[in-house]
């Protein structure tokens, strides 16, 4: 039995740009999608009472600060002057991490099924992992762009792909590799190749539907995903 993982990063930093007029005045995360902001759609999925999260931020910080007030279990840090990217924003998080892994969720990732963390959790042995990656397949793409992230071999290992399965925004990952990375700002695509390399970066495709909200029509896909009136 491994260590219950209850630690979890939020990418909430970006300025949602593709949104175009609605992230003006609002960052994106906290545009709805019907009756509740995508950062709580994301928070939701914090189902075990223990669970805690870590929200980085950049954009319009304030009010995401302000409108996190509600939950006790959530800290949020402020990336300046710049956004140091998913992978900078982790190591930047790296002292409020207890734990040698974590899990990481995008703000802007909407699930319709079994809730993603615990069918990460299941999957997970860190004896072999690095990581794992909860992937969709192109064919339930509801609103990214037609281009696959990896491909899954026999073994669940992943490889790069352009027309494989697509990566949904949420994993596992081990966070000793991130300190060592003498950089402020950079991808998690740094963290991952390396793993690919060394054959320790493991893949899942989730059963359910996904969407990742990143335009306006994304918003009413979602909505019409999640049946909302």
């Amino acid at each position: 039995m491994y260590p219950e993982l209850t630690e979890v990063m939020i990418f909430a930093a970006g300025f949602g740009t593709r949104m175009k007029k609605l992230t003006v005045s609002i960052p994106k995360p906290l545009i709805k999608v019907g009756s509740k902001t995508l950062i709580d759609h994301t928070l939701s999925l914090l189902q075990k009472p223990n669970m805690t999260a870590i929200v980085n931020t950049h954009y319009k910080h304030e009010l995401i600060r302000k409108h996190l007030r509600k939950y006790s279990n959530v800290t949020v840090i402020v990336e300046e002057p710049n956004i140091y990217e998913t992978g900078g924003g982790l190591k930047n998080a790296l002292p409020l991490i207890k734990s040698d892994a974590i899990f990481t969720l995008n703000s802007d990732s909407i699930y319709k099924g079994n809730n993603p963390l615990d069918i990460l959790e299941k999957a997970w042995d860190p004896t072999y992992m690095e990581a794992l990656l909860l992937l969709a397949p192109q064919e339930k793409n509801l609103d990214h762009p037609k281009k696959g992230d990896f491909s899954i071999d026999q073994n669940n290992l992943l490889k790069r792909t352009n027309s494989g399965s697509i990566y949904t925004g949420a994993q596992i990952i081990k966070t000793n590799r991130f300190s060592k990375i003498n950089l402020t700002n950079f991808s998690l695509n740094i963290v991952w190749d390396k793993m690919i390399s060394e054959k320790t970066i493991y893949g899942l495709e989730y059963s359910g539907s996904w969407i990742d909200v990143g335009t306006p029509v994304g918003i009413k896909k979602a909505e019409k995903l999640l049946k909302v009136p």
